[in-house]
């Protein structure tokens, strides 16, 4: 009989969250949880209807749930900004922050609004970009900032002579470079965090196999249908082989609240990458070079065109 895997959440009344991804999978199931523990949860999503479906699901599991919804598009910094400074503008201080949301393997090579590759775009980029807008609000708020990588990241490199893949596109080796980019920025996150003084904590999850929306039909992406790949991962989940959207969940759950959770830790699935409970993991490879960090650092801030303070 398969065991029962869960962690139970401190008590977070009174804290500010923002997790993007919310509006379905992991991100639906990390937003209801911390809403459960207290927490005020705030969900920008692409699709408002669908966003503000989530929402009520959330307040039918949780009726003294406070959650709303904002607008956002990852894949467009013009979307960001406005949201950073809508937020700006409230003055509320952000407690946690969820970067959660993602988009994997496009069936062609697919950009943002902005020109940038999709996955790297809006993985790495629209993260790194709204993670910089809402700076003073984490510092306000001594916040812990989780970003989801992936475990495609356990190999792989960043491609520095064209980060943006405009030559020999390899929709896989691209995937891995945004979720490499996403955990390198989380570790240059937190130490510069330490260095400046801002009272920010950063660090790192991700949730294993499970069957997720990532790799289901998607048609405003080009997927007209499941891939194969989803079918298989589906069944496996139903056998407790790989993890279940809930277990997936934990790993961000336990690095975003647990009380023994520190910046630069990384957390993931303790059954072979792949399900089980969560726990602390030793950094894959690719995620080891501070270097690397600063280097994609800088050159997201080029990109970007934002630099975040000294």
């Amino acid at each position: 009989m398969a065991r029962n895997i869960d962690i139970t959440l401190p008590d977070l009344s009174g804290k500010i969250a923002l997790v993007t991804g919310a509006s379905d999978g992991i991100g639906f199931i990390i937003a209801s949880r911390l809403a459960r523990a207290g927490a005020e949860v705030i969900m920008p999503v692409r699709n408002p209807a669908k966003g503000e479906q989530a929402a009520d699901r959330i307040r039918d599991l949780v009726p003294e749930a406070r959650v709303t919804t904002r607008a956002l598009d990852l894949a467009s910094l013009d979307s960001v900004t406005a949201l950073t400074q809508q937020l700006e503008g409230e003055g509320r201080p952000i407690n946690l922050l969820i970067n959660n949301a993602g988009v994997m393997q496009p069936p062609s090579r697919l950009t943002t609004q902005d020109g940038f590759e999709l996955q790297f775009g809006t993985n790495h980029l629209g993260h790194f970009a709204l993670t910089q807008g809402l700076l003073p609000l984490l510092i306000k708020g001594k916040a812990r900032v989780t970003h989801q990588t992936s475990i495609a990241a356990r190999s792989g490199a960043i491609n520095w002579d064209d980060l943006n893949w405009d030559r020999d596109y390899d929709v896989t080796k691209a995937y891995r470079q945004s979720k490499i980019a996403v955990g390198l920025f989380s570790r240059e996150l937190d130490v510069r965090s330490a260095a400046a003084g801002w009272g920010i904590t950063s660090n790192l999850s991700h949730p294993g196999i499970s069957p997720t929306n990532l790799l289901s039909a998607q048609p405003g992406m080009g997927r007209k249908k499941d891939t194969g790949a989803v079918r298989m991962i589906r069944m496996l989940s139903r056998v407790r082989i790989l993890g279940t959207p809930a277990t997936a969940a934990l790993p961000a759950l336990l690095a975003a609240t647990g009380p023994d959770a520190r910046g630069g830790q990384f957390y993931g699935p303790d059954r072979a990458d792949v399900g089980g409970a969560p726990a602390e993991q030793m950094l894959w490879p690719p995620l080891r070079d501070m270097d690397e960090a600063r280097k994609i650092w800088e050159a997201s801030e080029r990109l970007i065109g934002a630099r975040f303070p000294a």
